[in-house]
């Protein structure tokens, strides 16, 4: 099963917009996450639909972020991808009445909750904020190593 990759893409993209002083083309974007523009503006509005980013229209226009990133959870942006599912494994259905798959399921079932759960309250507690300032000493440690 592929996995989906929307959420860390939508963060890759969003990172490089913060660093930028004015917007960012969908082609400017596409190049970043190695994907195509139309795949980008169909990502973007998502994002303008739950109010986190702005189209600005023109020569110089683009995309930017209207959100306050300490104020944008990685939580926020799932939802805002429509909640993609978090976890590509899950139960067996073929014989609903075998009471083997039933304790099966409902052990997993249970566990899978749990997970998601966990995860989502992680994400709740991130913010983009926090992703930023990350890159920014991770940039700056990049920067030291090279050049001594």
């Amino acid at each position: 099963m592929k996995r989906d990759s929307r959420l860390s893409a939508v963060l890759h993209a969003l990172l490089h917009m913060a660093e930028q002083p004015g917007p960012m083309t969908s082609d400017a974007l596409a190049i970043c996450l190695g994907t195509h523009p139309v795949v980008v503006r169909r990502t973007m509005g998502l994002l303008r639909e739950a109010g986190l980013v702005a189209a600005v229209r023109g020569h110089a226009g683009g995309w930017r972020i209207k959100a306050d990133l300490s104020k944008v959870s990685l939580r926020q942006l799932h939802e805002a991808l429509g909640e993609p599912a978090l976890f590509a494994i899950g139960n067996r259905h073929e014989n609903p009445e075998c009471l083997v798959e039933q304790a099966v399921n409902a052990a997993l079932d249970d566990a899978f909750e749990q997970a998601e759960a966990l995860l989502l309250e992680r994400f709740a507690a991130v913010s983009l904020a926090d992703l930023a300032a990350d890159f920014k000493r991770r940039h700056a440690h990049h920067l030291r190593s090279k050049h001594p």
